[in-house]
């Protein structure tokens, strides 16, 4: 019981002595015996109604124990709802932070190999200025590019590399090709220096001398290509100058026609890495149609092998058809002998049906009458 509950019980109980004390004392004093049983009639009543009020009182002091019971749990299990709930939502975004930390350490390795690259590019275009200063480099990195061209567009059958000629010359590319045409030389090489010169003129007059010495060493060069990659008899009349800049063969076609038309009479061809490119794809249909040409022969001879055998085939089928003709007949001759059996079968069920003696006015069989067949 509660503290709340005592202090409610404990008036009543004072009450009940006080009545007693009066029932006592009433006694003594001899009152009439109806006032005194009325009175103790009022005070039984009282009693009771104190008695009912503290019960009351008491249930009501349980049920607050009680309710404040389940108040203390629900606020319990609230209060761990909440701080679970507040767990997951640190642990969640202690998470989200851990995976958003992780994408940014990578972005910033990939900016450290993007500074790398860009560095070692930087290193690559300044070794590539150094070789492009340097003829015999400037050459190999003219040869290096003919080579991956031509080895990637043709098979090595078709090609040879630094391939030495009747008269002695090297050529940098040598194209295997049956005549006509016959074999294409290919030159790697080309004066960086006259085109660097006139890039770099500033002055009118500058500009003309670097035009005049760039149009002169393209004459030279187409010159010396012609004398030693055009050998009658052994290579095509014409020879290739491979050109691995597209902007060199730009300002060539562009503003040097005499020399493109000098390359023209000396039928030395000025080619770019795309239109060397497209000059390899005609090369290989070339090839394919003189592969086809040597091969005609034997395909000529398989066709007639062929049609030997397809008409073998014909004569077999037609004789097949023959034989399924003859098992169809066969097939019929057997149903027809099969139904003259039942026939016959039947007829032999009529005559052991019949051995009774037959009624007078029964009607006698007449005879079946068949068809004679095979």
């Amino acid at each position: 019981m509660t503290t709340s509950a005592v202090l409610l019980i404990l008036p009543i109980v004072l009450v009940v002595a006080i009545i007693g004390t009066v029932i006592v004392a009433l006694t003594r004093r001899s009152k009439a015996s109806a006032e005194l049983a009325l009175l103790v009639q009022t005070m039984e009543r009282l009693a009771n109604a104190q008695t009912e009020q503290g019960g009351r009182l008491h249930q009501i002091a349980e049920t607050q124990t009680v309710s404040q019971g389940q108040f203390t749990r629900t606020l319990e299990v609230r209060l761990d709802s909440i701080a679970r709930r507040l767990g997951d939502g640190l642990s969640d975004h202690a998470r989200k932070t851990g995976e958003t930390m992780s994408r940014l350490h990578e972005r910033l390795g990939l900016i450290d190999a993007a500074q790398k690259n860009i560095a070692a590019l930087s290193e690559q275009v300044v070794g590539l200025q150094d070789i492009l200063g340097n003829k015999q480099a400037r050459g190999a990195f003219g040869e290096i590019q003919l080579n991956d061209l031509v080895s990637s567009a043709l098979p090595p059958s078709a090609y040879t590399f630094q391939a030495t000629l009747g008269n002695g010359k090297r050529a940098d590319c040598l194209l295997d090709l049956p005549n006509p045409p016959g074999s294409i030389a290919i030159d790697a090489k080309f004066p960086l220096e006259s085109y660097q010169a006139l890039g770099t003129a500033k002055e009118e007059a500058d500009h003309a001398r670097a035009e005049r010495a760039f149009a002169a060493d393209l004459r030279k060069h187409i010159l010396d290509i012609a004398e030693r990659y055009i050998v009658p008899g052994e290579t095509a009349e014409s020879a290739l100058m491979f050109l691995p800049s597209e902007a060199v063969y730009a300002e060539i076609h562009a503003n040097f026609r005499n020399v493109v038309e000098e390359s023209f009479r000396r039928r030395v061809w000025i080619v770019s890495p795309t239109t060397l490119m497209a000059t390899l794809n005609t090369v290989r249909a070339i090839l394919k149609d003189a592969h086809m040409r040597e091969q005609a022969g034997v395909i000529q001879k398989e066709l007639l092998l062929l049609m030997d055998d397809m008409t073998r085939l014909d004569d077999r089928v037609e004789k097949l058809q023959s034989h399924f003709g003859q098992t169809t007949e066969d097939v019929r001759k057997i149903r027809i002998s099969t139904d003259k059996v039942l026939r016959r079968a039947e007829r032999i069920e009529e005559v052991q049906l019949g051995e009774d003696e037959p009624s007078a006015n029964a009607v006698p069989a007449q005879p079946k009458i068949e068809l004679v067949g095979d």
